[in-house]
Order: structure tokens, then sequence, then C-alpha cells
């Protein structure tokens, strides 16, 4: 099946068409139980809690070769690539990438762009860039375009439902590895969280950035009282939202009221482009964050750091450490992804090819084909559905 208009693949020959014509797509959920020093924990931040993590997993294939996927989302995320994003592709020119996104965005319209059908959307079109990348015999950060060789990461978890113990473990152990800044959850208990993040700087000490996340969990007023707290008394330089990223005004008036050296951000339920624009817009955030396994992949994540170049404001990615090493080292804007916990283990066992963590930033390696992944066997035992169109 091509897409409506795109006889032999966006005006490409028919016969250099049908040499990256897309033959088969696959895909696999991994649901896989979230662990502290590899025993099983449940995790809390502060408006959500879970006990495991589940990762949607597409390959697809063109010319020989195979490109690779993943959004962090629903296992109903494999219903939507097997009944609406896979039929559109196959037969396709796997080159034609933005042909391709706009056609899955357009085939998503009576279903809902937002949430997990802009995570299926994802995948897809990550696995289309790495094949793109494959089929080209070059890496995926060549074919994007390098800014920088490597980006920095911070260490992500710090959980509410950690004891101060587990939290001076974690964070401390990150600033051991050289991780130059650490990010903490909060906003579960708010009359806790000023000894909480006092126990994360004690354990990190004075020369790593100490960054807090309170997923929304916060009033207006709360959030500024505990803005000055945490500037005054620990030196926080990032609070992420302080109040729901829904509420524009609020985020806005954090950046206007809030101590001067502490950047608000949110941006990590930006699914659409507007979603982006709004934020910005609004002037509600100091950087933008975006999630490329929920944001449209490649296409969505290069768009978003668009819309951070035409306003000025820096980008940084959210989770997703292995993609986001190179989508993060290929535009302009990017000052670091976030390193989380949870997948920074989940990643290293589903595939081969991670990027090196050296001297707290995560080098992408241009000798690799596409994104440098490939999906091993080793997380067999977490697989709990799959399904494949050849």
């Amino acid at each position: 099946m091509t897409v409506a208009g795109d006889r032999d693949g966006a005006g490409r020959s028919g016969s250099a068409a049908a040499d990256t014509a897309i033959r088969a797509v696959r895909a696999r959920v991994y649901v896989v139980p979230t662990t502290f020093d590899g025993e099983p924990m449940n995790e809390s931040d502060g408006t959500a809690k879970w006990d495991s993590t589940t990762v949607l997993v597409v390959e697809i294939d063109a010319g020989g070769r195979t490109g690779l996927g993943y959004a962090y989302t629903s296992s109903t995320g494999l219903g939507l690539v097997r009944d609406v994003l896979a039929p559109l592709v196959t037969g396709a020119d796997a080159m034609s990438t933005p042909r391709l996104f706009w056609g899955m965005a357009r085939a998503v319209r009576n279903i809902g762009w937002r949430g997990i059908a802009a995570s299926a959307i994802s995948a897809m079109d990550v696995a289309l860039h790495d094949l793109k990348a494959k089929l080209l015999d070059v890496s995926l950060l060549q074919l994007l375009g390098a800014s920088r060789d490597r980006i920095m990461v911070y260490g992500s978890g710090g959980f509410t439902s950690y004891s101060d113990e587990q939290l001076r473990e974690q964070l401390g152990g990150w600033a051991e590895q050289g991780i130059h800044a650490v990010k903490m959850k909060i906003g579960t208990d708010a009359a806790a969280d000023p000894s909480r993040v006092r126990t994360a700087r004690e354990a990190i000490g004075d020369d790593v950035q100490l960054f807090v996340d309170a997923n929304g969990a916060y009033s207006r007023k709360q959030a500024l009282g505990m803005a000055e707290l945490f500037w005054h008394e620990d030196r926080v330089t990032w609070f992420e939202e302080p109040v729901s990223s829904d509420d524009l005004d609020g985020l806005r008036l954090m950046r206007d009221r809030g101590p001067g050296g502490m950047q608000i951000a949110a941006g990590e339920y930006g699914y659409m482009p507007a979603d982006f624009r709004l934020l910005l817009t609004a002037g509600a955030v100091d950087t933008l964050q975006a999630d490329a396994t929920r944001c449209g992949g490649v296409t969505g994540f290069l768009n978003a750091a668009e819309q951070c170049i035409a306003w000025g404001v820096p980008l940084s990615a959210h989770c997703a450490p292995a993609l986001h090493a190179v989508l993060t080292a290929s535009v302009e804007p990017g000052v670091h992804v976030e390193y989380f916990h949870d997948h920074a283990l989940i990643e290293p066992l589903l595939f081969d090819g991670t990027p090196d963590l050296v001297d707290g930033c995560l080098v992408p390696d241009p000798s690799r084909p596409g994104l440098g992944l490939e999906l091993t066997d080793r997380g067999e035992e977490y697989r709990t559905a799959s399904w494949e169109w050849d």
C-alpha cells in the first residue's frame, strides 16, 4: 500500500523506489518491572505511582535493511500500529519520511493524535528514520547533521517512594560517576520536600547541579514559595512542572516571579507541534522539553527544536537516553538529555549499541549505521505481545 498520491515514492523513479519499498512491519511490547539495586520496587512522583515500564518496539524492513524505533507508552499502541499505521506505510518508499509522518498524523485524526496515537507514530517515525539512514549506510547523526559529538546528561530518579538512604545512594552515585547534574521528584508530601531536597544536596556536594520535578503537584502559591526556598537553601537551578503543564499562566507566573537563577521547564507532554507553540508563545518556559517517543519521533523532535530556535529557548530531551543522545546532539538548541533511571536500565537490556556515558555526556557512535541500536533477545521474559505484517 502506498500513501495517497505517492505513485512511486515522492517523485523517485519506479525502480529506485522499489529498492526502498517497505516490505514488512513488526511490533513488540515489553513490560519491565521497576527496580532499585536489582530488586523490584514501586516508584512514585508528585502525581503518579507505577511498578513497571511499558515499551513499544517497532521494526520496519526495506531494501534488505531493518529500521528500529521505540516509545514508552501503553501496550495498546501495538493495536494502532497493527490496524492503522502499518497498512498505511507498507509498500511506500521508506525514503519519504516527511510524507509518511504526515500521512500517519492524518490517519489518526478521528482517533485523536495526542496520547497513545502520538507515541505509536513516534515509534514508527524513529524506525523509518533509522531505516532511511541504514539504506544510505550512514549513522542517523550524520544523516541529520551533527551540532556536536556528545551531549550532557542529567541523572534522573530520586522518586518520592525512595527512603533518604536510597536517595543519597542513587544521586550521590551519579555524582561520583562524573554526571554534572541530577534531578529528584518532589510533590507527594510538600511538608517533607525541603528536607528531602537538603538530603539530595548533601549527597551530591556543591559542584553538581540539583534539579527538582514536581510533575504538576503544587498550586501556584505553593510552587512560588518552594522555588524561593529551594533556590536560597540548596541552589536548585531547575524546577520542572512546578504546576501543571496545562496551566500556562501558572508557569509564566513562575518565570516572572521565581528566582532569577532557576530554570522553569515543561514540555514532556507535548504531542503535537501546536503543543510546543502554545508553551512558547505563552512565555511559559525558560527551557522547553520534548520527548521524541511522544512528540512524533525524529520529525516531531526536529520540529520542536526549530520552534526553540525561533523563540531563542534551549531544548532539553525528556527520558529515552539512547534515542535522545543522537537527536539532541543533532540540534543547535539542545542542552542536555534526561538519563532517567528506568530507561537507563531498560535500553541496554533490550538493545545493543546504546551510547557510552563519558564524563557526564552520552557519546553516539558515528560508525554504527542508523540510530546505532539493535534489538536483542535479552528482554524476552518481559515481552507480553508481538505482531508482524509481512
